[in-house]
């Protein structure tokens, strides 16, 4: 139903909008990458309203701090006693969904400050912490162009991200569609069809599906198979400075979980891992210099991974 809701808006990209309801399910972060005009923010603020959650958008820019994003102590007088205090005034994070919009083309120093409610759900300042509301989602936004004045996100901060989704022009169809259905005077109205109590049991749902321990296994020899000093695949070697870590196999199982339970399926095929791959590891590969010059991406690592490294026989039957 809420896939529906958000087709009335969105034409076309089927998989960036199953990889985004992915990441709800899964109860995670998403990095969202494509040219200006693709709808990236239009597709973030219809999920939002296809749900009943707070809603936030944080514009970035070179000259927004931390206390912008998190919020600040101002000081106070009680009217009746005349004494002053300091109040913690909370920033615009403090929602259930964030549009980070163009996350980077604001400082390290600033994007350092969603480090902790990305991981912890919470929010420390002045040695107190605040949590924020849950469910909580961070839907971050950046122009693959323009590389001037923006500022590359940490590896630290990439791989909280649970998933790293590449937007691609739609095709010449879907593009008549979009002129069709945008350049006129009727409006689409979207309902809200999923609470954030609704959304809290669906994460728990997807984390009873079941997945077998071979597959799990397979996991671990594909998020292993990317490090070069654990690994015994040749072009790995090559191409890849720092292969995933830990988090990485557990991205995997959660958004295979995610998705098989999308597709009506309480348990993990080795389908629904191939699909999830891509978007998990995009991230999280850091690519050598050789791989840099001879135009080797992350995707096409993976794709030979998937291929080099098979899961086991039986977890296809």
């Amino acid at each position: 139903m809420l896939r529906q809701e958000i087709g009335k808006r969105i034409v076309g990209q089927e998989e960036v909008i199953e990889q985004l309801l992915i990441t709800f399910m899964a109860g995670g972060h998403t990095l969202l990458e494509g040219v200006p005009g693709l709808a990236k923010t239009l597709m973030i603020r219809t999920l939002a309203e296809a749900t009943h959650l707070e809603f936030r958008r944080i514009q970035f820019t070179p000259d927004l701090m931390p206390t912008d994003i998190v919020g600040t102590e101002v000081l106070e007088e009680d009217a009746t006693t005349g004494k002053r205090f300091f109040k913690f005034n909370r920033g615009p994070l403090f929602a259930n969904i964030i549009l980070a919009d163009e996350i980077n083309r604001t400082p390290p120093k600033t994007q350092s400050a969603l480090l902790e409610a990305m991981q912890e759900f919470s929010v420390t300042y002045g040695g107190q912490t605040y949590p924020l509301p849950r469910p909580f989602f961070i839907l971050a936004t950046q122009n693959p162009i323009e590389q001037s004045g923006t500022f590359p996100l940490p590896e630290a901060q990439l791989d909280r991200f649970l998933l790293y989704i590449r937007l691609d022009y739609p095709g010449e169809e879907e593009e008549f569609n979009i002129l069709h259905q945008t350049t006129g005077s009727r409006r689409v109205d979207v309902r809200s069809v999923l609470s954030g109590e609704d959304l809290m049991q669906l994460q728990q749902l997807v984390r009873d599906v079941t997945i077998s321990p071979d597959l799990i296994r397979w996991v671990t020899h594909l998020v292993r198979a990317t490090r070069p000093t654990t690994t015994a695949v040749a072009f790995v070697h090559d191409w890849v400075q720092w292969g995933a870590g830990p988090r990485a196999g557990q991205a995997l199982i959660l958004t295979a979980k995610a998705r098989a339970l999308l597709h009506g399926r309480y348990a993990v095929t080795p389908e629904d891992i191939r699909h999830v791959a891509y978007p998990v590891l995009r991230h999280r590969l850091l690519m050598s210099f050789k791989a840099e010059a001879e135009g080797i991406l992350s995707d096409q690592v993976t794709e030979r991974l998937l291929a080099e490294v098979k899961p086991p026989t039986s977890a296809l039957g």
